[in-house]
């Protein structure tokens, strides 16, 4: 395989995968969403409940030996920081016991995350982090700006085994920092609509059909809301763009909307307004109050909204499949069908991806070791690995060649979301990606009360993310 770097890879695979993408006609913290009781992530990429009281816990996966430099042949002990419960006794047994099988000069000292990103940063400040650990993508760049991780441009410059072309375009770019590898991803996930074919079919809609476009879906969505009897509120509804994974990051896409113009950050940008406008639209003529009541009922159930049969249509990712099998009540009496997001007039339809990745925090003791870790566990051979484990549930790669090889797209659902992949966006790599994303939704929160015109309101976001990046470069 030939060597390349960060952004003519991005380039070249980018083509290579947006090609594909065609056929298919056709987005806090992360990610994402594999299954939560496997140490993944649920749909507001923020970490599921991860220890479960295995706070205090180490697994060392290998017999114990000295630490010693890689070069006297002896063995060397690196520490992999992770998730807790059944992700670190599974993931010790069937990736990381792999891996010391194949390097036998190297032993995986698993120590469980805790305290999260703050001990972490601890750790790295005071000179004794891990040697690996998971991060959430979305933060790679953050982080990487301000120093805390360990720069593996270096490594993939001299090896071979790791290309930008192995991974899909959007996860890749999402891993890189000023054209500067900072992670190998993870794990990944998108964004779909799931549409209730038995709902549309009572309101006169082709079951079949589902919307294309926005303005389908406003049509849609329409003649599916229905209020209660004494009409102080809803009994079921077509649409809530608010609802579940459906909000402005994942709008503004829908929209053509860029939030990025080069190195400028652009959530002011015009259709990025329009989608905004659009949702304030819906607050409007189905009345705010009346959809969060509905909301409160639908809180009530302890499920996904959807899957009690009273939405028409609401934009989720992949891992709510998984509902199907692991939530006792979930059970669908209704017909359903995904699709891909339906997209503003004249914009393809797409999707956004999130997810995590494995780094190499600053100050690493084994660097070296640390790299030949890093490029199992996130290259092939540890993803197929972690891909064919007998609980995996509905999970995408971030690899295509795994998600060939576990033939997931024989799975007509699952296909949506793989299918998306190779065209899915990602949230702005940048050191206030994080600041960014609470603005977007503090603005959202005004514009859909009526506490602002959505314009304003983000170019208001735009001068707040503007001063805050002054703010980190005068450091």
């Amino acid at each position: 395989m030939d060597k390349k770097k960060g952004t003519l890879h991005l380039r070249k695979g980018m083509l290579k995968y947006l090609v594909a993408a065609l056929s298919v006609c056709l987005v806090l913290t992360g990610c994402g969403g594999t299954n939560g009781s496997n140490g993944g992530t649920n749909g507001s990429n923020e970490p599921a409940n991860t220890n479960q009281g295995a706070a205090n816990k180490t697994n060392d996966t290998s017999e114990k030996s000295t630490d010693t430099d890689k070069s006297s042949g002896e063995k060397v002990t690196i520490e992999l920081w992770g998730w807790g419960g059944t992700f670190q006794t599974k993931y010790a047994e069937i990736v990381l016991k792999e891996f010391e099988k194949e390097h036998p000069n190297i032993k995986v000292k698993y120590t469980v995350d805790q305290g999260g990103t703050d001990k972490l940063t601890t750790l790295i400040a005071g000179g004794t982090p891990p040697d690996v650990a998971i991060l959430d993508r979305f933060m790679v760049g953050q982080w990487a700006a301000k120093g805390s991780l360990e720069n593996l441009q270096q490594f993939v410059d001299i090896d071979d085994e790791v290309s930008a072309d192995d991974y899909y375009p959007g996860v890749w770019a999402e891993a890189n920092y000023k054209d500067q590898l900072y992670a190998l991803p993870m794990s990944t996930d998108n964004r779909a609509i799931y549409y209730n074919k038995t709902l549309m079919k009572e309101a006169g809609l082709d079951p079949e059909k589902p919307p294309v476009t926005i303005t389908e879906l406003d049509s849609m969505a329409e003649k599916i809301f229905k209020k209660t009897a004494n009409g102080s509120g809803y009994e079921q509804v077509g649409f809530i763009p608010w609802m579940n994974q459906t909000y402005l990051y994942t709008q503004s896409w829908n929209f053509g909307g860029e939030w990025t113009k080069g190195d400028e950050l652009t959530p002011n940008d015009p259709q990025i307004v329009k989608a905004l406008e659009w949702m304030v639209g819906y607050a409007k003529k189905y009345d705010m109050a009346k959809i969060n009541k509905f909301n409160d009922v639908m809180g009530k159930t302890g499920i996904n909204p959807f899957w009690t049969g009273k939405v028409g249509f609401v934009v989720d990712g992949n891992w709510i499949l998984n509902d199907l099998t692991s939530n006792a009540k979930v059970k669908p009496t209704f017909e359903w069908g995904v699709a891909p997001m339906p997209s503003a007039d004249g914009y393809p339809q797409t999707t956004w991806a999130g997810g995590h990745s494995w780094v190499m925090p600053k100050g690493a003791k084994h660097p070296k070791e640390a790299w030949e870790l890093l490029k199992f566990i996130g290259g092939y051979k540890g993803t197929l690995l972690w891909a064919k484990r007998a609980d995996a549930g509905n999970d995408i790669s971030a690899m295509p060649a795994v998600n060939d090889e576990m033939k997931i797209s024989e799975n007509p659902n699952l296909k949506v979301f793989v299918d998306l992949m190779p065209v899915a966006h990602y949230r702005p790599v940048t050191p206030v990606g994080q600041f960014l994303w609470d603005e977007t939704f503090r603005v959202q929160g005004l514009a859909l009360n009526g506490k602002g015109e959505p314009k304003k309101l983000l170019d208001e976001v735009k001068k707040n993310v503007d001063n805050e990046l002054k703010k980190l470069e005068s450091k």
